[in-house]
């Protein structure tokens, strides 16, 4: 049996270049393509014959890593995705298993290495973290926070008010109010400016606009 082609999506070089020397390091799998931008993973995988993709969330330019697993998922459902990322994003786990992604994996806080991720998912396993990693906000843990309160902070950081915010989630301005008062009580923060720009520091919350991973 041959080895495994694989395709390495990321931005970073430092990164890209440890996945290189790994994945070539296996005896299982070769590195097909290396690229860092998500927006052409779908035509690499049809040129290149691609088994797996090893694909970073926010590439080079912005662009998605999740859209392009999508992509890639409906014109070439045997090829296997796993994501991988440092973005703790709350909503990114939810949003790779609803387009069918095969695996996910955080680069710094996931106990298993890489390569076994890789080895189970070729395996036909799924393999998914419990939650985003827990990260400390203020002096609040990230798991404090409500599954509303993630989509108040992810309007948040864009500079909406509280009006808009409460119009685009189809909840009162008071609401929201309360939501970001409980925020700002549990962490420490000040300001609404202060949780949004630490949130957004920390990778809690991205929107949708997306940007560079740090």
């Amino acid at each position: 049996m041959g080895k495994y082609r694989v395709l390495i999506v990321e931005d970073q070089s430092m990164p890209r270049q440890l996945f290189e020397l790994l994945v070539g390091g296996t005896g299982r799998y070769e590195v097909a393509a290396s690229i860092d931008n998500a927006a052409v993973a779908d035509i690499y995988c049809v040129r290149h014959n691609i088994d797996l993709v090893l694909m970073d969330v926010v590439t080079k330019n912005g662009n998605s890593g999740l859209d392009a697993a999508e992509r890639i998922k409906k014109q070439s459902p045997a090829t296997k995705v796993i994501i991988v990322t440092s973005m703790p994003e709350y909503s990114y786990i939810t949003r790779a298993k609803e387009i069918g992604v095969d695996s996910f994996w955080y680069k710094e806080s996931d106990r298993e290495p890489i390569i076994r991720i890789m080895d189970l998912t070729m395996a036909g396993e799924s393999v998914f973290p419990d939650a985003a990693p827990d990260i400390l906000v203020g002096k609040a843990s990230s798991r404090d926070f409500s599954a509303r309160e993630y989509e108040v902070l992810k309007e948040l950081i864009t500079g909406r008010t509280n009006t808009e915010i409460g119009a685009k989630l189809h909840i009162s301005a008071e609401t929201v109010k309360k939501h970001i008062q409980h925020m700002l009580e549990i962490t420490g923060f000040r300001s609404r400016t202060e949780l949004a720009v630490r949130v957004r520091e920390l990778g809690l919350v991205i929107s949708d606009s997306g940007s560079g991973e740090p």
